[in-house]
């Protein structure tokens, strides 16, 4: 069973693909990039696609509402990318107000336009990821697959709910096992695959692969669980967290090798971030975890981190 790292905006960064690489994933994302950024030439939008060394395979996802964007985007992605993913499922209305994201899952037609300039324009394989349709009561999945498919994509991901459920309810496997049996293309899985369990009952819808999100950020070798069934040691979380804090720093340090003369965030300021965003998950359920968690939150320094980490390790 292919195993996936979701993209996942604001979290999946290079220190947390490598670590989910290592943790089993056979394919990582990149969080979405804005064409619209990368148009109006965003140094910031251009930092996310970067990668670093030890990273396994990875794709690239942007988002965007117009032709031009998404044409300049697919000619401006590195080629060291294995895919080029257009988000057409993202409900954040920072997204869906630009009429991107989940505001393209209601409008197929323009689903197509958008792929097509996108595969006209990079030499990458170029894919979909979107939902079931806006609503229970509106299921445009078959003209999303047929308009993919026209398009010259090479894949499509389904998040197996509506736009209306956000990341909630019901995950809708008959559809996607209907998808599938209808696909030309390789369908892959999204929707609340916590566990070898749930991740098994995707897999009997016949997709090529199944992705995982949220159940990442609390443990990036999930991926490996999944693969022996559940029979894997977890690696302690204060011991992944310190792994991780690791990796940030190599990742600022190759930033600042990078991007000589652009700012990158000092030690303390980018661990201090990365930490809010990441690193307190991994103390969930553990003895002492609210405390530890507390002091994590009132820290503004890397050494401070630091050694509230190691001293529970």
């Amino acid at each position: 069973m292919k195993l996936v790292l979701a993209p996942l905006a604001g979290f999946t960064d290079a220190p947390f693909r490598r670590l989910c690489t290592e943790g089993g994933a056979d394919l990582t994302y990149t969080e979405m990039v804005s064409a619209a950024g990368l148009a109006h030439g965003s140094v910031p939008t251009r930092r996310l696609m970067e990668i670093m060394p030890g990273e396994g395979p990875v794709a690239c996802q942007i988002f965007g509402a117009k032709e031009s964007d998404v044409a300049f985007a697919a000619r401006e992605v590195p080629h060291y990318f294995t895919e080029l993913n257009l988000n057409a499922g993202c409900p954040v209305t920072k997204v869906t107000r630009e009429g991107a994201g989940a505001k393209l899952v209601g409008d197929p037609d323009k689903v197509y336009r958008l792929l097509k300039a996108m595969v006209e324009n990079t030499p990458l394989p170029v894919t979909l990821k979107t939902r079931l349709g806006p609503h229970p009561g509106r299921t445009n999945a078959f003209e999303l697959l047929d308009a993919a498919e026209k398009a010259g994509a090479k894949g499509i991901i389904f998040h197996a709910r509506y736009t209306s459920q956000m990341h909630g309810g019901e995950v809708y496997l008959d559809l996607l096992s209907e998808i599938v049996s209808r696909a030309t293309i390789p369908v892959t899985g999204n929707g609340s695959v916590l566990d070898a369990e749930s991740a098994a009952a995707m897999a009997k819808t016949g997709v090529a692969a199944v992705m995982i999100g949220r159940a990442a950020l609390l443990n990036p070798y999930v991926f490996s669980a999944i693969k022996a069934a559940g029979d894997v040691v977890r690696i302690p979380g204060p011991s992944l967290c310190a792994k991780h804090l690791s990796l940030l720093v190599e990742y600022r340090e190759l930033m600042e090798a990078r991007f000589p003369e652009d700012r990158v965030l000092s030690l303390d300021a980018f661990t201090s971030v990365k930490m809010h965003t990441h690193l307190f998950r991994y103390f969930s359920g553990l003895p002492g975890a609210a405390k530890i968690r507390a002091r994590l939150g009132q820290v503004r320094s890397y050494a401070e981190i630091n050694d509230i980490i190691h001293s529970y390790v």
